[in-house]
């Protein structure tokens, strides 16, 4: 609490401090920087799994659960985060987050057992966890302010991150050890969080009137909760795929199709590559389609293409799923948790953000688990079915009344 109140108080941005209507443009850029460095750092972590899970000896289920650390570190800090936000400001929080989140991806490759990589892995998932649900608080009230649908950007931004990272990472993955690699994003992380907090912590969120009455998460009842519960349940489904994606995509490539480590590195980066144009197309998309109709299509192109991306007999036919996949998951989250942030501001994104990333917490142990008694193929279908599960209660929801809705 300390680093947050200095944060607060220390520059005029915090609550009670330069209470100007900012620029949206300032503001906006400096947010797309955070959620690209998330996808960055996150993705720098992901290419590194294999020689991680080598590291430390560890058998698939082993490896599964200790990157349990990541998502169960992250979903317990998700449940406070939202506090944290109405508390100190979604911008300080976003802030010291950052750079928890940089100091933490040194920690793995110090690593040397499944149980000391979970351990850390919880400081890193802590952070993880802290960053993205202040980031998405943040850009839910500049998505207010400035009055369109622009929250794909902001996703669009942390898949063109993971894309880069995951890019670099399978460039260095022969020549550049773990240590040295993890390290020098700690480096990258904190320079960004130093260049963009700046911005952040000089001007306080927009106040729009949904922000300023949106119920605290313990005041959220009724029907408002159930529509939260429902976008949180929609994100889960897409955050398995995404998390599945992450931890078991490049070692699927690698491992059932014998890929080279650096086309196995190219998986995940094509994935991000996808995800990334549909992202950028996003805003066009809501403003054409509605968010219902881009929900139910998403869902069902997702789970065609994870269906081919686990079944494929050659990794080149895997990574054609892999792309179709990442382009349906694309939207799908940030419209669960921009519409979750509508309904009941931080709280409801800290709700719904917990459900999500509770995909994450469930998705690592159960595809490791399934692969040891199945096969890893198999167990990566399971990410096709939730895809299609979320196109269902998509529709489901079709006539969801929720403040700016279709």
């Amino acid at each position: 609490m300390p680093l947050l109140n200095k944060l607060r108080t220390a520059v005029p941005g915090g609550p009670g401090g330069n209470t100007a209507p900012p620029s949206p443009s300032p503001l906006r850029a400096a947010l797309t920087l955070f959620f690209a460095l998330d996808g960055f750092i996150f993705a720098g972590w992901v290419v590194r799994i294999p020689a991680i899970k080598e590291q430390t000896g560890s058998s698939a289920s082993d490896l599964g659960l200790a990157l349990l650390g990541v998502s169960a570190g992250a979903v317990v800090t998700m449940t406070l985060t939202g506090r944290l936000c109405r508390r100190f400001g979604s911008h300080p929080v976003t802030v010291a987050s950052g750079a928890l989140l940089a100091l933490s991806i040194a920690l793995p490759p110090l690593t040397h057992s499944a149980l000391t990589l979970g351990l850390v892995l919880l400081a890193f998932g802590a952070a993880y966890g802290g960053i993205n649900v202040a980031m998405n608080s943040a850009a839910v009230d500049l998505v207010a302010a400035m009055r369109r649908p622009v929250m794909p950007s902001f996703h669009a931004a942390f898949s063109l991150g993971g894309m880069i990272g995951a890019g670099l990472g399978g460039l260095v993955a022969g020549g550049l050890s773990p240590t040295a690699h993890l390290l020098g994003l700690t480096g990258i992380g904190l320079l960004v969080t130093a260049a963009a907090g700046r911005v952040l912590l000089r001007h306080a969120a927009p106040v729009t009137g949904r922000t300023a009455t949106a119920p605290g998460p313990r005041r959220l009842q009724g029907r408002t909760r159930q529509l939260v519960v429902l976008f949180g349940v929609i994100a889960l489904c897409t955050a398995y795929g995404e998390g599945a994606m992450a931890d078991w995509g490049a070692l699927h490539l690698e491992q059932d199709l014998h890929a080279h480590p650096g086309i196995a590195a190219a998986g995940y980066s094509l994935f991000a590559l996808a995800m990334t144009a549909g992202r950028l197309s996003g805003t066009a998309l809501l403003e054409r389609l509605g968010q219902t109709r881009t929900l139910v299509a998403g869902g069902t192109t997702a789970a065609a293409g994870m269906l081919l991306g686990a079944l494929a007999p050659t990794a080149w036919l895997a990574l054609l799923g892999f792309a179709v996949a990442g382009l349906g998951l694309a939207n799908i989250f940030p419209v669960a948790v921009a519409r979750a942030g509508a309904l009941a501001g931080p709280g409801g994104v800290a709700a719904a953000s917990t459900l999500g990333y509770g995909g994450m917490l469930l998705g690592p142990p159960t595809i490791g688990f399934l692969a040891d008694w199945f096969s890893l193929p198999v167990a990566l279908t399971t990410v096709a079915a939730l895809a299609g599960g979320a196109a269902l209660i998509g529709y489901s929801a079709r006539n969801a009344s929720v403040p700016r809705g279709d």
